[in-house]
């Protein structure tokens, strides 16, 4: 069966509804530095967390804009993985082939003001259409425009962080969530493990783990699922310093808690999403 290559994380999305300015100043808060507001051709706006080779994506839409009801339909937190690709028609036809219902690829943009200029940040995506996989928007991201999207001012964090580690998703029966990936990118892509499954993502990872590892893995720190049988509950993103990110996150007045090879921050402080420092 025609498969997928082993993918890589483009960027990850936290949707924020229409509470973006709020979002900003917390991720800004957390030590993040934070891009300048882009408008999409589509209507949803964001921000960006440009780190080495992927991004953080905080999303919104202006209430009762119907152009990206989409996001009203998501509860606000992490929601968005997005995997990268240079060639967005083959990954339709490999979709298709593998019998992944997915929408036809779909091109946007939206202005960038650069010093000499501005400029049409460009992308075109294939995204998996709704109930393929329900723990959130999973597609993938083909950029046309990367010198306006990966810009050196904007990878300097104060917390420290150059990329994301991984990704955990709760889900009642792991093995299920991990077939539909198997069918993506091939049975090797996916490994099993007591109580879950990962699907190896370049340099980084999805776990995929029921709610009861989710909760022992994070604590309180974890989002509450509000019922549902999958969600993306959390991040783990890398740190060139521990120190660092706990003197940005003190810095912000964040709440967190240090151990002895991570910081964690709770769903609560981070717009439901969990997140992990780790060097």
């Amino acid at each position: 069966m025609p498969v997928l290559p082993v993918p890589t994380i483009d960027h990850v999305v936290v949707n924020v509804r229409d509470r973006l300015d709020e979002a900003v100043e917390t991720y800004r808060r957390l030590g993040f530095t934070m891009t300048p507001r882009g408008h999409h051709t589509l209507g949803s706006m964001n921000h960006l967390a440009i780190f080495g080779t992927d991004y953080l994506e905080l999303i919104a839409a202006r209430a009762g804009d119907t152009r990206r009801a989409e996001i009203f339909d998501w509860p606000i937190g992490l929601n968005g993985l997005v995997f990268g690709t240079e060639d967005s028609a083959a990954v339709y036809a490999a979709l298709d082939a593998a019998g992944v219902a997915a929408e036809p690829p779909l091109e946007f943009s939206r202005p960038v003001a650069l010093p000499t200029g501005e400029r049409d940040a460009r992308f075109r995506t294939v995204r998996l259409k709704p109930g393929v996989i329900d723990a959130g928007r999973v597609y993938f991201c083909h950029h046309f425009t990367r010198d306006l999207v990966w810009r050196d001012e904007w990878r300097h964090h104060p917390n420290g962080v150059t990329g994301v580690v991984g990704v955990t998703i709760a889900v009642d029966d792991p093995p299920a969530l991990g077939a539909v990936f198997a069918r993506m990118f091939g049975a090797d892509a996916v490994r099993s493990g007591a109580g879950g499954c990962t699907l190896l993502v370049g340099l980084s990872r999805v776990d995929l783990v029921p709610p009861s590892a989710l909760s022992a893995e994070f604590g309180a720190a974890a989002p509450d699922g509000s019922g549902r049988n999958q969600f993306m509950a959390a991040l783990s993103l890398r740190t060139r310093s521990l120190d660092a990110a706990a003197a940005a996150l003190h810095a912000g007045g964040v709440a967190a808690r240090r151990e002895s090879e991570r910081i964690m921050v709770a769903a609560a402080e981070a717009f439901g999403v969990a997140l992990e420092f780790r060097p």
